[in-house]
């Protein structure tokens, strides 16, 4: 494996910067009037008309290997949670000289093949090599497109609260590939594994789609994960919830690595699995469509009387497990 050549902090040389950051450009929208280019300051869409814009902003912070691939999915998500469907994304890298090109263009190829295949297209963004960082630093900007508007406030007492999938998945996938010596003493290769192929599970598009026609309101449980994300949406409505917590999809991997490590799984970022809020006369039927097209799924509660006590702070089990053994 060759390694990467250092270079100066600073921007990239015009001919590198399209060699290998422009080029990769996500999936062709016509729309897009004006993309990615040297030169060219911002870019330049034709709206539909009928439409309403989703706007979203998130970074990548805890993760490494697979961190341009996760940026887009992460921020996808939140379009989706919302109802929308991704289209437009600005990418902003920061990394340490010591990526040189070839860092910027492994990141870059990522993100390229994961907006293709969600229909995304690469529509600008900054990069630049900055001696102040010895990690990258991606931010990505998302804009997408909705033909409704899904708010908390039309979140009613009675709506049951659906999960997709499993709980944990973003966290699980992100300490089997960045720390796996924290896995191996209590789980087999296959096993860890297992775990790191959950990363190609982390997107909520496909199900977003399809509960989006019975939803009044969906989240993207990301930081402080199942119980950060419920305490969000009570926060957003007003509402309590009544939660079956042995209903709760907790893979077993993941369950003995909460046991092993000791902690809580439903306080791992959560990106991956789905919280719908759905009326209980349409639950049943939400539920089947998603069966039907692949995707598993529980009723985990229900939304409950008006919230009395102060949430509690948030927090995330990931950063500590991260960490762990790194620190003397």
């Amino acid at each position: 494996m060759t390694e990467n050549k250092k270079l100066p902090a600073g921007k990239l040389s015009p001919e590198a910067l399209k060699r290998s950051v422009l080029s990769y450009r996500g999936a062709p929208r016509p729309e897009l009037l004006i993309g990615p280019g040297v030169g060219e300051d911002a870019a330049v869409i034709k709206w539909p008309e009928g439409k309403y814009m989703i706007f979203a902003s998130d970074p990548i912070v805890g993760a490494d290997k697979g961190a341009g691939r996760l940026l887009v999915r992460i921020n996808s998500n939140d379009i989706a949670s919302k109802g929308g469907d991704p289209a437009y994304l600005t990418v902003t890298l920061i990394l340490p000289p010591s990526m040189g090109e070839e860092g910027a263009a492994r990141i870059m190829n990522e993100i390229d093949e994961e907006c293709r295949a969600q229909g995304i297209a690469v529509a600008g963004g900054h990069t630049e090599f900055n001696d102040r960082y010895d990690r990258p630093v991606i931010m990505g900007a998302l804009v997408g497109t909705a033909d409704k508007v899904m708010r908390a406030t039309d979140v009613s007492e009675g709506d049951m609260l659906i999960v997709t999938k499993h709980l944990g998945i973003e966290g699980m996938s992100i300490l089997a590939l960045d720390r796996p010596e924290l896995l191996s003493p209590f789980m087999s290769e296959e096993e860890i594994s297992e775990i790191v192929s959950w990363s190609e599970m982390t997107s909520v598009l496909a199900e977003s789609r399809i509960l989006r026609g019975f939803a009044k309101f969906m989240h993207d449980p990301t930081e402080g994960g199942f119980l950060g994300g419920l305490d969000e949406i009570s926060s957003l409505c007003g509402l309590s919830a009544e939660i079956d917590f042995d209903a709760l999809p907790v893979h077993p991997l993941t369950r003995r690595a909460a046991e092993m490590l000791r902690f809580d799984p439903l306080r791992l970022i959560a990106s991956g699995s789905l919280l719908a809020v759905v009326p209980e006369r349409r639950a049943k039927e939400a539920r089947e469509a998603l069966k039907a097209a692949g995707f598993d799924s529980v009723t985990a509660g229900r939304m409950a009387g008006a919230l009395k006590t102060p949430l509690p702070e948030p927090a995330e089990e990931l950063w500590r497990l991260l960490k762990m053994g790194k620190e003397a």
